[in-house]
């Protein structure tokens, strides 16, 4: 919803080039927007609540903790006292949560992106440090809606686990849509508040480091490594994500952890101890919303499911996801680094395509050229099979799905081929490559 209302804000500021006469500093209201957002969470959560009550599941609110290999004990959210349970199938799928840089002097000063969804109020310039899916969506965001944002990284590219057409189309497009880029950045020492504010503590009895939130009016004294000093509204810490772990008392239960300290699960999401399972971001395995969702579907099918369904499993392979950047960025398959190591140079054949979509012909020539559309295809073998599909651009996000479907089914460069192309859409592009 957070993209979809700077995405308005973009539109409004193309919609001239259409000839619509729209002032120029067109107001929005974002408290009233986060207001609405935050009430249409809260109904979509009570509606999954009342479908667990229609199906029978009990709901049991609380801090969970192992007390032995099939019993967990839970502090009642509501002050009642603590409950416990046995059970002979127990799931752990208690997800991550955003880190906080160590051994920075003041670091807490800054937000997570739970504290980014805590915003009423925008700062006028903010520091996102980050290279990240998270960083790279949440800063477009921002500088879409007017903010001034400030990306701090440490190599000259962001997004690097994705192929280099993205990280390199991606960095470039963001800083001609006037992100400050940092790169090679060096690391924060200390950050101050400059408006009267404290960091906060660390809490001993958790196993992250609380932020303060975000506040109107705040002022940040931040300086780096190499003693450079930078004054910001707003800092926000998007550098990566830890399991949810620490107090589930997981050594009680046996439960082995993984090198990255994740669950460690087989295929089946079995961890080391019979009974016992874990899926989702818990587990480190392709962090992502549906990907746990079809984890869990999978799981439930082969332990509760009919004996046609006892070898269900979730394939990690082939997994589509989208940033929702500013523009789309939609990836499935292999990289291109990734197919050459795996196939070898001379047995992959790369397809690409860049150009600018329909909707920016009526723009003038300086301002078409900021917004790319660009699409890879890798195909590996004599047979050309598809192995990895890259692409950026309007609508990427809707647009990759179908593609998904085709490449999980193991198609081929000429099946794509025989594909009829849609006219005029930016996807036909990936039907007519030659």
């Amino acid at each position: 919803m957070t993209w979809y209302f700077a995405s308005v804000n973009e539109t409004i500021k193309g919609a001239k080039h259409y000839f619509y006469d729209i002032p120029d500093n067109v107001r929005f209201h974002f408290d009233k927007f986060k207001k609405r957002r935050d009430e249409q969470i809260l109904r979509l959560n009570g509606a999954y609540e009342r479908n667990w009550n229609r199906e029978g599941i009990d709901l049991v609110q609380g801090t969970a903790r192992f007390i032995g290999q099939k019993e967990i004990e839970v502090d009642l959210v509501d002050g009642s006292g603590k409950a416990a349970y046995t059970a002979k199938h127990i799931l752990i799928a208690t997800g991550g949560y955003p880190i906080v840089a160590e051994n920075v002097e003041g670091a807490t000063h800054g937000i997570t992106s739970d504290g980014f969804f805590d915003m009423e109020h925008l700062p006028k310039k903010i520091a996102v440090v980050g290279a990240g899916y998270i960083a790279v969506e949440l800063a477009g965001v921002l500088n879409a809606i007017g903010v001034e944002v400030h990306m701090f990284i440490r190599h000259e590219t962001f997004l690097r686990q994705f192929d280099p057409m993205i990280q390199e189309t991606m960095t470039k497009t963001y800083e001609e849509a006037g992100v400050i880029i940092h790169k090679k950045f060096p690391g924060f020492k200390k950050i101050e508040r400059l408006d009267g504010g404290s960091a906060l503590a660390y809490d001993g009895n958790s196993h992250e480091k609380l932020t303060e939130g975000p506040s109107p009016g705040k002022r940040l004294k931040i300086t780096d490594s190499n003693g450079e000093i930078f004054e910001f509204n707003e800092l926000l810490w998007a550098i990566g994500r830890a399991p949810q772990i620490k107090d589930l008392n997981l050594d009680v239960a046996g439960v082995q952890l993984s090198k990255t300290g994740h669950i460690a699960v087989d295929e089946f999401q079995n961890t080391n101890v019979e009974g016992l399972y874990a899926l989702g971001d818990v587990t480190g395995q392709s962090e992502l919303t549906p990907v746990a969702i079809a984890a869990g579907r999978q799981l439930g099918n082969r332990l509760f499911g009919p004996p046609e369904l006892k070898s269900s499993r979730l394939s990690y392979e082939n997994v589509p996801t989208v940033v929702f950047s500013h523009p789309e960025v939609g990836t499935v398959g292999m990289t291109e680094p990734e197919a050459i190591g795996k196939y070898g140079q001379e047995n992959i054949k790369i397809y690409k395509t860049k150009f600018a979509a329909m909707y920016f012909d009526v723009f003038p020539a300086e301002e078409k050229s900021k917004h790319p559309t660009q699409y890879k295809i890798i195909c590996a073998g004599p047979e050309e099979k598809v192995v990895g599909l890259h692409i950026l651009g309007e609508s990427s996000g809707e647009m990759l799905q179908g593609f998904g479907v085709a490449i999980k089914m193991g198609a081929t460069k000429a099946d794509f081929d025989r594909c009829v192309a849609i006219h005029p859409t930016s996807a036909e592009e990936i039907v007519t490559m030659r």
